[in-house]
């Protein structure tokens, strides 16, 4: 039986997201990190506008355990994130459909977003939602309200790694879900 592809949540140490990135899809692993905008000094005209990494050495590989870690052998700044599972550490693996309403959501760059860290946000008090209609259509997530904010917001989580916020959700584009 052949072994399945999986996303694994990794980290690229110091700042080398982009580097690991560029070195999986060498090697015809399908990889994915959240981007951003931002202003970055460009030394000489002031700043521009480029797409930056929203979080500091995070990526998502998508590929087999054996074929993952053979890769990790070749790359010493590639290392899994880890949460304890029976008295030891195992690599975080992210389900397909959380992958990818994180990345539909990661992927429209909206300067809205807001990322956070999951310590940033309790996600576990919150009603599961479901958008409906616009850029964010069928997008699951965790309806929360942030301190200090009145707009309403869902969170879409990928566990212990983090979560990514859309704001100024209607509550007539939201779905209860069961």
């Amino acid at each position: 039986m052949q072994e399945p592809a999986v996303w694994f949540a990794m980290s690229a140490t110091f700042g080398r997201s982009l580097k690991a990135k560029d070195f999986l899809e060498s090697r015809s692993v399908r990889c994915f990190i959240p981007m951003r905008y931002d202003a970055v000094s460009d030394g000489k005209h002031g700043k521009e506008r480029r797409l930056v990494p929203a979080i500091s050495n995070l990526l998502f590989a998508y590929t087999t355990r054996s074929a993952i870690q053979a890769l990790k052998s070749e790359v010493t700044y590639l290392q899994y994130l880890t949460r304890p599972e029976a008295g030891h550490r195992v690599p975080i693996i992210v389900p397909d459909r959380q992958m990818d309403h994180f990345i539909q959501v990661c992927d429209t760059y909206n300067e809205k977003l807001v990322y956070l860290q999951p310590s940033e946000v309790n996600l576990e008090k919150g009603t599961p939602v479901q958008i409906i209609g616009g850029t964010f259509d069928g997008v699951e997530g965790t309806f929360i309200k942030m301190e200090g904010k009145r707009k309403h917001h869902v969170a879409v989580l990928v566990p212990g790694i983090a979560a990514v916020v859309i704001v100024d959700i209607s509550h007539g584009c939201l779905k209860v879900l069961e």
